[in-house]
């Protein structure tokens, strides 16, 4: 009985402050949404990513509340998890870095720790948005980068070739992608470029060394947001 009465102890669930938390977690999910949307520098559909942010925080905050009241449900919630595989990988560490912060504002809200989990989720993102801006050095000069060839060219010889090219028209270059299918490259950048003139020059200047070569460019800093 005393080993029952152990594993049932813990705080009821208080059905208004579980109502409470959801509605300032869906507050808090919208934020994060669009600040993902707004500072993010990932190359894939931020728009949709950005969808699974509510649904993590709020799952969050239901099963903190509802295990926080029984041990019993808590020592469960282990076994349970401990059966859960993702299959799908995250390829940003980006991405990764606003799940863990979804699932640490679930967390706050779901422990009845309001104030805390607000001001602590405010300074964060705010953090980040200034090191954000401070990392772009002049508006509106960070870019993607799409290169696509299909002549049949040495992988390796034809990225450097279109590195160095970048290199003397970028004050920055980052490869983040390089996919290869019979004969065919496809790689993107992602370029910081001081003026238009210098994408002009480097737009003529792959297209010279590269005849057919296909090149896309994405503004970043006007990419939609959420």
């Amino acid at each position: 009985m005393q080993e029952l009465s152990f594993l049932s102890s813990g705080e009821p669930l208080a059905i208004t402050d579980l109502l409470i938390n959801l509605v300032i977690g869906a507050i808090l999910a919208g934020v994060l949404k669009w600040h993902f949307g707004k500072f993010a520098s990932t190359l894939s559909n931020r728009g949709a990513f950005a969808q699974v942010f509510p649904f993590i925080l709020l799952t969050t905050i239901l099963i903190i509340s509802v295990v926080k009241s029984s041990l019993a449900l808590s020592l469960g919630l282990v076994g349970a998890l401990s059966i859960v595989r993702f299959r799908t990988p995250i390829k940003e560490p980006e991405e990764l870095a606003y799940l863990f912060m979804a699932i640490a504002v679930g967390l706050g809200l779901g422990a009845d720790r309001r104030g805390a989990t607000l001001m602590a989720a405010a300074v964060i993102l705010l953090i980040v948005a200034v090191y954000k801006r401070a990392g772009r050095r002049i508006d509106q000069k960070s870019m993607f980068l799409s290169v696509r060839y299909s002549e049949k060219v040495g992988e390796g010889n034809f990225l450097n070739l279109v590195t160095e090219i970048l290199g003397k028209h970028t004050l920055s270059q980052d490869m983040r992608r390089v996919d290869t299918a019979e004969g065919q490259v496809d790689a993107t950048f992602f370029v910081d470029i001081e003026h238009e003139t210098s994408l002009v020059t480097m737009l003529d200047e792959l297209r010279v060394a590269f005849p057919g070569i296909d090149l896309t460019f994405i503004d970043q800093n006007r990419l939609p947001s959420v």
